[in-house]
């Protein structure tokens, strides 16, 4: 699935896409889960968004459910951090570890480990891929995550819960990334 808030303006190669994703994407369904992937495009470059991304310990940074972050450890995997998450969503916080953070390869991974919430086992994966977008340099974002389907729920009401969540994600990290992307440039002109 596709979560792209324009139309598609990249010249990535579609092949391309489905290495990263077969490389980079890989989650182990057991019976009872789903699991999605979803893409998004954005006009900023890789290192820009990286900035963003990596932030596992301030992901309110571009997440806006997320209104506060506490970091136990230190940024290395393994390391927790409690999430506050804001209010109207079926939860108030969060308990996730980091499963992985590669900065060559711009990959950060995150566990849910605990919380208020219906997410069990869930798992993502995110990670960031230079492209040219109508002649300019951008970012090709890839997340994928696996999740039980709660008890009561379908596999199809999961999936679209939480798809909707990683969308908002996805469309605020562009938005933020774009917006930084032309003050970078702005600031490049002026020197």
């Amino acid at each position: 699935m596709e979560a792209n808030g324009s139309e598609n303006l990249t010249n990535q190669n579609p092949n391309l896409e489905r290495e990263f994703i077969r490389r980079h994407h890989n989650h182990e369904l057991v019976e009872n889960q789903c699991s999605s992937t979803l893409v998004k495009h954005i006009n900023a470059p890789v290192h820009i968004v990286w900035s963003l991304v990596r932030r596992f310990d301030q992901p309110q940074k571009y997440k806006p459910f997320i209104s506060r972050c506490v970091v136990k450890g230190n940024m290395e995997i393994g390391t927790v951090r409690e999430v506050d998450v804001k209010s109207g969503l079926p939860a108030t916080r969060s308990t996730e570890r980091l499963e992985l953070l590669d900065d060559n390869e711009h990959i950060l991974s995150i566990r849910i480990v605990g919380g208020d919430h219906r997410l069990k086992n869930y798992s993502s994966i995110i990670s960031l891929h230079p492209e040219t977008i109508e002649g300019r340099i951008g970012t090709l974002v890839i997340e994928s995550f696996v999740v039980d389907v709660p008890e009561g729920n379908t596999k199809d009401e999961t999936c679209y819960f939480v798809e909707a969540l990683i969308k908002c994600n996805l469309k605020s990290l562009a938005d933020i990334s774009e917006r930084l992307a032309v003050q970078d440039t702005t600031t490049e002109s002026i020197v």
